[in-house]
């Protein structure tokens, strides 16, 4: 009788038929993969994260333009322009009414001081208008100007009485003073001459001496 040497093995892993068949079928896959590892070489890519809507690069081939554009920011509430900065020479009352704090008295008061003035040389003369509170002015002064070039003139050494006095800001008897040092002396050859000669103080240029005009 011939001996079976297959026996021993048999007995000794107690496989059956079919659990042979299927650990010869992953040893083969095994095999196989590690045979791939060293037939094909390790290559690498490398990958750049980049914004949206750029061009995408790889470490091989050309580069691919994408297609896909950035999510744009949500827009919340109501586009803010730009303040408008009005000039206080040249704007009309209805203008003035769209400032805060500033309704149709106050802004007929500005204009007519304005006229009254011959032109504001600068914004902080807003304060001298009548009943314009000192929060009003905050909130507004900064959406104003003045330019002093805009505002009408006088001048000293033509004008009368009737003239002079119309400045807010002449008393009558700096009018009646600078009249008779006019006639005396003549031409007033600038608004120092004035305060030389205690017609009118140092403080009172600061206001009057946009407004004079000392050619013949």
């Amino acid at each position: 009788m011939k001996k079976n040497y297959l026996n021993p093995l048999k007995e000794w892993f107690g496989y059956t038929r079919r659990e042979r068949r299927s650990s010869f079928i992953l040893l083969f896959i095994i095999a196989a993969v590690a045979g791939v590892r060293f037939i094909v070489p390790d290559r690498q890519m490398t990958i750049e994260i980049i914004p949206l809507g750029d061009t995408i690069s790889f470490a091989e081939g050309n580069p691919v333009k994408s297609d896909i554009t950035p999510p744009q920011k949500a827009q919340t509430g109501k586009i803010v322009k730009p303040a408008r900065i009005l000039d206080i020479n040249k704007c009309e009352s209805a203008a003035l009414e769209s400032l805060p704090g500033l309704g149709p008295v106050l802004s007929a008061r500005i204009v007519r001081y304005r006229n009254l003035l011959g032109g504001y040389a600068d914004v902080s003369q807003l304060k001298e208008v009548y009943g314009l509170p000192e929060e009003t002015w905050d909130l507004v002064s900064g959406r104003l100007k003045a330019d002093p070039d805009d505002v009408r003139k006088i001048n000293i050494n033509l004008a009368d009485y009737r003239q002079l006095i119309r400045l807010p800001y002449f008393e009558r008897y700096e009018v009646t003073a600078i009249l008779k040092y006019r006639e005396l002396k003549g031409k007033i050859e600038g608004i120092e001459e004035l305060v030389e000669n205690g017609i009118i103080s140092e403080d009172k240029v600061q206001k009057v001496k946009f407004y004079l005009d000392f050619t013949e």
